[in-house]
């Protein structure tokens, strides 16, 4: 497979471009911020490291983030079971990655840029009440409400039926308050607009901001229109 990103990649557009970058270069202990500007080799024989390693989980983890983004099946006509599945592997999955591994770079940028920009404490706060109520919605999704629907769909009986409602209004309500929770912070961040001037890691909050709000958006599009209606119909 060809590589996006070589050895000569500039390391800050490889974050630009590929925001969950910052994740492996935190791990590699590679400055993607003030030493942004600079060639990714550099880096890596600065700190010792192999290159052909580094490349290639970079390359990896792209592709596969890539992988999951393009898969397009016709959800419309596909399974309960594959409906559910793909909902689990692609959001749910990126969810339970994301929420903590974005968490600290929300933190650090409120430590040092916040004195300045009072926004950001709205934002750390918004984001860890949406951090909140997203695991809570994921794991009550996992562990009640699909297996429920799964079960429903094979044996539909009287006695589910108002179960059924009450999950539903449930998680349709869950969604509407992450949507407001993910609008605000929209709003705060002027269309995730990081200021003039921002560092590297304020720019990637920015960045991971508006990615979690488009994969929320997929997330809740095949649930509330999709997934939901179709159970509900057979109510």
């Amino acid at each position: 497979m060809e590589h996006v990103f070589t050895e000569q990649s500039i390391i800050g557009e490889v974050v630009t471009k590929f925001p969950k970058a910052g994740d492996l270069f935190k791990s590699y202990r590679i400055d993607f911020c003030c030493g942004g500007n600079r060639p990714l080799i550099d880096a890596i024989q600065e700190r010792n490291l192999s290159a052909e390693e580094v490349v290639s989980r970079l390359n990896e983890l792209y592709y596969d983030m890539k992988e999951r983004n393009e898969r397009e099946i016709d959800w419309a006509n596909a399974s309960y079971s594959e409906l559910i599945e793909h909902i689990i592997n692609k959001h749910h999955r990126y969810l339970n990655e994301e929420l903590p591994q974005l968490t600290p770079y929300v933190t650090k940028v409120l430590r040092v840029h916040g004195a300045e920009h009072k926004h950001l404490a709205r934002i750390h706060s918004l984001f860890n009440q949406l951090k909140a109520e997203l695991e809570q919605h994921t794991i009550k999704e996992e562990t009640e409400a699909f297996p429920f629907i799964l079960e429903y769909e094979n044996n539909p009986t009287p006695e589910t039926l108002e179960k059924m409602k009450k999950l539903i209004n449930e998680l349709e309500d869950d969604h509407d308050g992450a949507g407001d929770i993910i609008k605000e912070i929209r709003e705060i961040t002027n269309d995730f607009t990081p200021p003039l001037g921002a560092c590297g890691t304020y720019r990637l909050v920015y960045q991971r901001l508006e990615y979690l709000e488009s994969d929320l958006f997929q997330h809740i599009h095949l649930e509330n229109n999709i997934l939901f209606p179709r159970a509900a119909a057979q109510l």
